[in-house]
């Protein structure tokens, strides 16, 4: 059992009922042919009452089921959430009346022979209950829809779930409960470890954790607070434990998309996703794009993959690659390649040594010990890192897990937080902006974070290129100690021209602050200098996964 204590804070709105878009009752869609059921109460096996809207085909038949569930409202909304990030480029005017945040609109799916229904969790809106985020309760109660939804007169008995981001994120969970009716899933950039993948990155608190819940998700009664179960939960515990799906039960066949430029929330647990599912049937699609774009844009691909699993099509889904790769150029220029496996077996991992003199990344090792020094105690400086930079003298491609391995020194704090950015360098010497973040278009090719007191690693589930955290305790350091640590860069695809080039830039704060989830910087241990110690004894260097041409 599970020893922690749930914080929550109060709900706004009554169950079933009086909250914006709330309308009870059916209507139908002559024009789409479309029967709309609002506000359907579904009972869970402890008797509390979620609602549901049912889009379903005006004809009488047995439908496949696709089921979206996240906490934004599954109505429609008075808010549009995508201006929220205005350069997302996606909008709710470019959706029908009946569409959803992240999620499938009806318009799109009903008149090709599918139901879809939209769940308001418990607590969420006008479902009854305690709003919790990827809670067991959460799992049990995704079972039970599914099951509810598998049942009914106008379905075939076959479920799949769809969806972004949350929608996402639950798929997993409810599908290593492995449902019965259950028949497919489609994560679409899901993050799978709470803790590592959304609220701490390396042991930093994100900030993306005052979204829970925030002004997007709107408790019926009482909601879990996620940020102050952080502040008291800030190792990894049976919390955060308690909110990771089991990955390996997850058996149905699924249709996994993850991108290179949500680092810092969906990529890392969606690649992690594909590779940990015992799925015998499971296909991976990576794009370097910005992903509610990318969504809408593959909705006849979405639906040929349930058409396979939910209405048993012989179709072309049986052709697709296993994996499919976008080889990134710069922003919005890539092509696409098909591979077998993932990590891609014929990866050449290559040490680039960090030289501290000159800021050089070089392919032998520096004889020379040497160090370079940044200041941290103003983070809002962002002048003060250190960068390290080569420029490849051949066409060279990196797809894959990389990790940067510092030796690493504090003067004036007992701890370190360090953020770390991979660059791709022109020829004229420009760094080239990447789309990143669902709206922005000034990122990197990848993230890495770590706070040095949570280095300790996870020796069992580590490998050479993908260093693991345990985050059990927090180790300090003595002063004038040098410690090595071991840092994840998130999965990342760039190719690279001869005489263009690769910079690793170290920095006490998050360097494209307006890019990212951006880490609390009130929490913040750095204080004084960093100390980063190359060459000699020092084997400080950036592995990085080099593809050798086919």
């Amino acid at each position: 059992m599970s020893t922690f204590e749930m914080r929550f804070t109060r709900g706004k709105f009554p169950a079933g009922g009086g909250y914006p878009g709330h309308r009870p009752g059916t209507r139908t869609d002559e024009k789409l042919g479309m029967i709309c059921e609002y506000d359907v109460p579904v009972t869970m096996r402890d008797g509390v009452k979620l609602y549901v809207d049912i889009f379903r085909p005006a004809t009488e038949g047995h439908y496949p089921v696709v089921l979206a569930w996240a906490p934004y409202g599954k109505h429609a909304g008075a808010e549009d959430y995508y201006a929220m990030l205005p350069g997302c480029g996606q909008a709710k005017a470019l959706h029908s009346e009946y569409g959803m945040f992240e999620g499938p609109d009806p318009a799109h799916w009903c008149p090709h022979g599918y139901v879809i229904v939209k769940v308001d969790p418990r607590g969420a809106w006008g479902s009854e209950g305690d709003l919790t985020f990827m809670s067991p309760q959460e799992a049990l109660d995704g079972y039970d829809v599914v099951e509810w939804a598998g049942t009914q007169a106008w379905s075939n008995g076959k479920v799949g779930m769809n969806g972004v981001s949350y929608l996402g994120w639950t798929q997993w969970k409810i599908a290593s409960m492995n449902p019965p009716h259950l028949a497919a899933i489609n994560p679409w950039e899901g993050a799978s470890d709470f803790y590592r993948e959304l609220c701490f990155h390396g042991g930093i608190r994100s900030n993306f954790t005052a979204m829970f819940p925030g002004t997007m998700c709107r408790p019926t009664r009482r909601a879990e607070d996620l940020l102050a179960m952080c502040k008291e939960h800030p190792l990894f515990d049976d919390y955060w434990a308690s909110k990771n799906a089991d990955l390996e039960k997850i058996t149905v066949p699924a249709f996994v998309v993850a991108s290179w430029s949500d680092h810092g929330l969906h990529t890392r647990g969606t690649f992690e996703g594909f590779k940990k599912i015992s799925s015998k049937e499971k296909w991976l699609r990576v794009h370097g794009r910005k992903k509610w774009v990318d969504y809408y844009a593959h909705v006849e691909m979405q639906r040929q993959f349930y058409d396979r699993f939910l209405k048993c099509i012989d179709n072309e889904v049986k052709y697709w690659p296993k994996v499919n790769l976008e080889i990134r150029e710069r922003s919005h220029v890539g092509n696409f390649r098909s591979e077998n496996e993932w990590p891609l077996a014929r990866t050449v991992y290559t040490p680039l040594f960090l030289g501290a003199p000159r800021g050089e990344l070089s392919t032998e090792p520096f004889d020379d010990a040497g160090k370079a020094t940044y200041r941290v105690d103003n983070p809002k400086d962002k002048s003060q890192n250190a960068t390290f930079e080569m420029t490849f003298p051949r066409k060279t491609e990196l797809t894959g897990h990389a990790k940067l391995k510092l030796w690493v020194e504090a003067e004036g704090s007992d701890d370190m937080d360090l953020y770390v950015v991979l660059d791709k360098i022109d020829r004229s010497g420009n760094r080239v902006p990447l789309p990143s973040q669902s709206a922005y278009d000034l990122g990197p090719v990848a993230y890495g974070w770590l706070r040095v007191s949570h280095r300790e690693l996870d020796e069992q589930r580590s490998t050479p290129f993908q260093p693991v955290l345990l985050h059990r305790r927090e180790i300090k350091l003595a002063a004038g100690k040098i410690v090595p640590v071991e840092i994840e860069l998130w999965a990342a695809s760039m190719l690279f021209e001869a005489g263009e080039g690769l910079r690793v830039t170290v920095i006490g704060s998050d360097l494209h602050a307006q890019e990212a989830w951006e880490h609390d910087a009130v929490r913040t241990v750095n204080r004084g200098m960093h100390v980063i110690h190359t060459g000699g004894p020092y084997d400080s260097h950036l592995l990085v996964p080099v593809i050798p041409a086919r």
